[in-house]
């Protein structure tokens, strides 16, 4: 299935659905409640926490100012380790040249690390199509490629699914890919867990080829960064004779000082951890230890568009920590599938509309999919602004679709579906401009109130379908103020926006 899903219906209509799923409910309920306690304690334990996020935004922000020169700095250090650099404009690119290097090397089969970057990029099924087997190694991703499903969040990709459904899984399914899950298996979390031990093992032992993403790139010496709390990353990245990393270019950090800013903050705002279980470096290649090839794919994919939004930018400090899906009450009752991306929750509302554009239905209604509660900016650990974020996107799908070529000249596709909003807007702004023509409009609307319907007539439906209009005064302000205060109310009015100036 593809790691995109455009094609998916607007999240409205996905997240209707979604709702009315009581077991997928009650699955998030458990597990982001859970989840977000254990967060709170972790960073109440730190006296700095303000500081150290503080430090994590401005590091992010200086490091996408100045991104051309760390990822030459980049390229030089790996090439000087032994690794090599390949670029990637596109998913297309990226996925192309993953494939090409697999099949340089004889195999037909990868064992691959968690990755957002290569699930963005739809890196299974293309990898698929060209007769090379993928398996997934994270004990959650494991779970969704068994179930022949989609990720759901960032962290636990698996948490819509619950201990039975995951013992049905592997009971139906292992077989198939491997090693078949143990008879009369349980819904213990040690049995499913060791199932998954003794069916992973094999692949571990028999692959040559890795695939992994970063969760960090150290600029100064080209390192790279994987952070994860299992245990099967180290074998993916340790065993396998090449390594092949797909990597965004956004998760460049220049030094290593820098580094232990996020070494910090990560474990304790995803897992609730005071230090990450696993953390893997690896320096390009090294004789007698570890792979023997190392490739590095950096991958643009919409990046360098979204840096040039000097408000939507912020989300490229993301470091995937997954805490804003657990305090979102959006999220907490609509599922990630309804997003239609990889990156679900607030940050997906940001982030997918930014790398994909908003041209297709689920991209245009993203941006909607919050109630601009701030809940999601207050535990963010890089302070990115996400419902700023929100209304920003809003405006730009309000106003217009993207920028397409009309001969030699570049022009805003109008957006479907809010010309009515955008015509609403326009009659708003003239008439504030002229004060009679708002005056005689509020007289107007006081005027006609017993004729008002209680609710909107067309699109507008949706909105009053579950709230009254607000009733219209039988007068307006103005004209109350004139009958209650006089001429002698308008002068102190006029006197004290005279000293306000």
């Amino acid at each position: 299935m593809s790691g995109t899903y455009v094609g998916m219906p607007s999240f409205p209509k996905a997240a209707h659905d979604a709702v009315g799923n009581e077991t997928l409910r009650g699955n998030l309920r458990h597990a982001t409640h859970t989840i977000r306690a254990k967060r709170a304690k972790a960073v109440a334990e730190v006296s700095d926490w303000a500081r150290l996020r503080e430090a994590g935004r401005q590091i992010k922000d200086h490091t996408l100012r100045h991104l051309d020169t760390y990822l030459l700095q980049v390229e030089a250090a790996v090439t000087a380790a032994g690794g090599t650099v390949h670029w990637a404009a596109d998913a297309d690119e990226a996925n192309r040249i993953v494939a090409d290097l697999v099949r340089a090397t004889g195999e037909t089969e990868v064992v691959k690390v968690k990755s957002m970057a290569t699930q963005e990029i739809g890196l299974n099924e293309a990898l698929e199509a060209e007769g090379i087997h993928a398996y997934e190694t994270d004990l959650a991703e494991l779970i969704v490629q068994l179930g022949k499903d989609r990720p759901s969040h960032i962290l636990v990709p698996a948490i819509h699914r619950n201990r039975g459904e995951i013992r049905d899984i592997f009971a139906a399914e292992m077989s198939e890919w491997g090693r078949p899950a143990p008879e009369n298996l349980s819904d213990t979390p040690a049995e499913l867990a060791e199932a998954a031990r003794l069916h992973l093992r094999e692949k571990f032992l028999r692959a040559k080829v890795g695939v992994s993403g970063a969760n960090f790139v150290v600029a100064e010496t080209g390192t790279m960064v994987v952070v994860e709390s299992e245990g099967n990353g180290r074998m993916c990245l340790t065993l396998p004779e090449t390594l092949i990393s797909v990597v965004g270019i956004e998760k460049i950090v220049p030094t290593w000082r820098d580094l232990e800013v996020f070494l910090q903050t990560l474990p304790r705002s995803s897992t609730a951890e005071r230090m990450n279980p696993y953390t893997s470096m690896w320096t390009g290649t090294t004789d007698g230890d570890g792979p023997r090839d190392f490739h590095l794919v950096l991958l643009d994919n919409g990046r360098t568009d979204t840096l040039a939004d000097e408000v939507g930018r912020q989300a490229l400090r993301c470091i995937r920590c997954s805490a804003c899906l657990n305090v979102c009450p959006v999220y907490e009752r609509a599922g990630g599938h309804a997003y239609g991306s990889v990156y679900p929750g607030p940050i997906g509302a940001i982030l997918s509309p930014q790398l994909r554009g908003t041209a297709s239905e689920i991209d245009a209604s993203l941006p909607y999919a919050s109630s601009l509660c701030g809940a999601c900016y207050e535990v963010c650990p890089v302070a990115i602004d996400i419902p700023e974020v929100l209304v920003h996107l809003r405006e730009r799908v309000a106003q217009g679709g993207p920028v397409v070529r009309d001969g030699n000249r570049a022009v805003l596709r109008p957006a479907k579906g809010h010309a009515a909003e955008r015509a609403a807007m326009r009659a708003a702004r003239w008439a504030f401009t002229y004060p009679a023509a708002l005056r005689a409009g509020q007289r107007l609307a006081s005027g006609t109130r017993r004729f008002h319907p209680r609710t909107l007539p067309g699109p507008g439906r949706a909105w009053s379908a579950s709230r009254d209009l607000p009733p219209v005064p039988a007068e307006p302000f103005r004209d109350w103020w004139r009958r209650t205060q006089g001429d002698a109310g308008t002068a102190t009015a006029a006197a004290s926006r005279e000293n306000e100036r």
